[in-house]
């Protein structure tokens, strides 16, 4: 039936933001197909516009045409003041991406770690020209506590490993807890193991008894033991943490913001679903895309200090645009609470206030960073 309201159609308006991703997407794709091999359709990418008359200025059309890159054209470009250093996305361990950042310091580099969750990266051993799209173990801890408060399951069991990756996760668990106010009945430790004497270790029904519990969070980086845990509890409760509700950066099951085109997309070209990490070096290989685009005549230094100032940010299809935090270089973003088929959440959750910016509830703010670069 025909609209009765002039303009903006009342249900369009309360979902645009969703719809409007739809459309771009759609137009893009449909625009790709009658364009010729050299052009390719872009969605939402900055263009910054000189006038005769005045300074210029930044815009993001909704779908812009470029050329596609041709054939032996990614050569470094010299001369002419334009910054020529490649970004480096880092898709290494903890211990690598600190070995790379210490070797590159002094350098003028950008280099964006697209694989390590640890806080230390963030904090002792931050850099300048280090950021990250991955979220931190700090992000991910804040909107688990975000959730148990907002349910009212502020008395979680908690379950963790004997790994440094697993205390890693409980030290940024127990941080978020006291920052939220979650009071823990217990924290109790497994292990797995094939000696007969610590069976009960790894038994879920014996470490989850005793006591009532509003929910379990595990804590296990490699898994094995969280696969097991939902179902599996004495008492029918809630699974958070490594397994059951995960704090992640991305889910193939996301479908509001453009998000399922995206995921078709990655599907096509690599073949599997997307993950939080492919998310990740995604992200980081736009945000270098959109820098180098937005200040091509800029130095390295300069571009770094417009992705840390939020001179540049990109849309991570997640609602938002995003941008790096000055003081750690982490990527300011929402976190999407997956389970085995699909999105339950989306942290921040709603109540959760910040004086600057609600993204900056999760993770470490400015006055608590430990970087010092």
């Amino acid at each position: 039936m025909e609209s009765p309201f002039p303009g903006m159609d009342p249900y369009l308006e309360a979902h645009w933001g969703d719809i409007h991703h739809r459309l771009v997407m759609y137009a893009a794709d449909h625009l790709q197909t009658v364009l010729p091999d050299t052009l390719r359709a872009r969605v939402e990418e900055r263009v910054f516009v000189e006038t005769a008359d005045g300074p210029g200025r930044s815009v993001y059309p909704d779908v812009r045409v470029i050329e596609r890159e041709r054939p032996g054209s990614t050569a470094p470009v010299t001369g002419g003041g334009t910054a020529v250093a490649e970004p480096l996305v880092l898709e290494l361990p903890a211990a690598g991406v600190a070995a790379v950042s210490a070797a590159a310091a002094g350098q003028d580099v950008i280099l964006f770690n697209a694989a390590a969750p640890e806080d230390a990266l963030r904090a002792a051993q931050c850099a300048p020209h280090l950021l990250h799209t991955l979220p931190s173990h700090a992000m991910q801890m804040d909107a688990i506590a975000q959730l148990l408060v907002q349910r009212k399951w502020s008395r979680p069991l908690v379950l963790h490993g004997p790994l440094a990756g697993d205390r890693l996760l409980q030290a940024a668990f127990q941080r978020a807890a006291r920052r939220f106010g979650i009071k823990p009945v217990a924290e109790r430790a497994f292990k797995l193991s094939n000696d007969p004497r610590e069976r009960d270790l790894g038994n879920v029904r014996l470490l989850t008894s005793d006591r009532d519990y509003d929910a379990v969070v595990v804590l296990d980086t490699q898994g094995e033991f969280a696969r097991e845990v939902p179902y599996r509890t004495v008492l029918p409760r809630p699974v958070l943490g490594s397994n059951g509700l995960v704090a992640q950066a991305w889910s193939p099951f996301y479908e509001r913001y453009g998000a399922p085109q995206l995921s078709r997309r990655f599907l096509r070209k690599a073949g599997r679903p997307m993950g939080s990490y492919d998310w990740a070096s995604w992200m980081a290989a736009r945000a270098a895309a959109e820098v180098t685009a937005a200040f091509n005549k800029a130095s390295i230094a300069q571009q770094l200090q417009a992705l840390r100032q939020g001179a540049v940010t990109v849309d991570g299809y997640k609602g938002h645009r995003l941008g790096f935090r000055a003081w750690d270089g982490q990527l300011r973003q929402p976190l999407l609470f997956a389970h085995g088929n699909g999105v339950a959440e989306l942290a921040p959750l709603e109540g959760f206030l910040h004086p600057r910016n609600t993204l900056d509830t999760l993770g470490y703010d400015a006055p608590e960073t430990g970087c010092k670069p």
